[in-house]
């Protein structure tokens, strides 16, 4: 059984074959098709274009949409799986080629993902506040002590706990971050109570 940070269930074996196929695209296919992917991540609003645009990546490239669009739904399952449990671009790309994409690719995507991860996690966080009333919100930090990874033995990392009101009850959501996606994040509410003060 694949072990997968994003996942913790077994994936179905169409979507191990989504990503293996995703070695059979050309370096310049994979590039716009990650581009379209990171495009559509930053605005989920944005579905017509979405589709669109994959639709015209389909065609230029001799392709049946189709089946196109069912690779990218199972390829999506990363991305959203990653920003959940807030993966660093190493674990990505651990997931990648655990899944069978080779490491051109697997790394190509991973760069992709640290270079856009802060816009993500914080449309994640405003998505999750924008839906619920943030009641409290708490952090403590932690080190690193046992890993199959050496070099992240001693690594200080952050757990955060957000207590949000949902209608008539709350519910605690917990994540855990490096110390430089905490400071972005810290950086991030700052800049929404700011513009919030703006109103007010």
């Amino acid at each position: 059984m694949l072990q997968l940070h994003f996942a913790k269930d077994p994936l179905p074996d169409t979507v191990s074959n989504d990503f293996q196929n995703l070695n059979k695209f050309n370096e310049q296919q994979f590039v716009s098709l990650t581009e379209i992917l990171c495009q559509f991540l930053l605005e989920p609003k944005e579905s017509d274009r979405f589709m669109t645009k994959l639709s015209e990546f389909a065609g230029e490239n001799g392709m049946s949409v189709g089946p196109l669009k069912g690779l990218v739904k199972n390829v999506l399952l990363l991305p959203h799986g990653a920003l959940k449990k807030n993966l660093t671009a190493e674990q990505v790309k651990e997931d990648l080629l655990t899944l069978g994409v080779n490491e051109d690719k697997a790394s190509h995507f991973s760069d992709q993902w640290r270079v856009h991860y802060p816009v993500l996690s914080r449309l994640a966080v405003g998505q999750t506040l924008m839906v619920n009333q943030l009641v409290d919100m708490e952090w403590k930090f932690g080190v690193t002590v046992g890993t199959s990874e050496l070099q992240k033995v001693g690594n200080i990392f952050l757990q955060l706990k957000l207590v949000i009101r949902k209608g008539n009850t709350t519910e605690n959501i917990y994540m855990e971050l490096t110390l430089p996606q905490f400071y972005n994040f810290l950086h991030e509410m700052e800049r929404a109570k700011a513009s919030m003060d703006c109103f007010s």
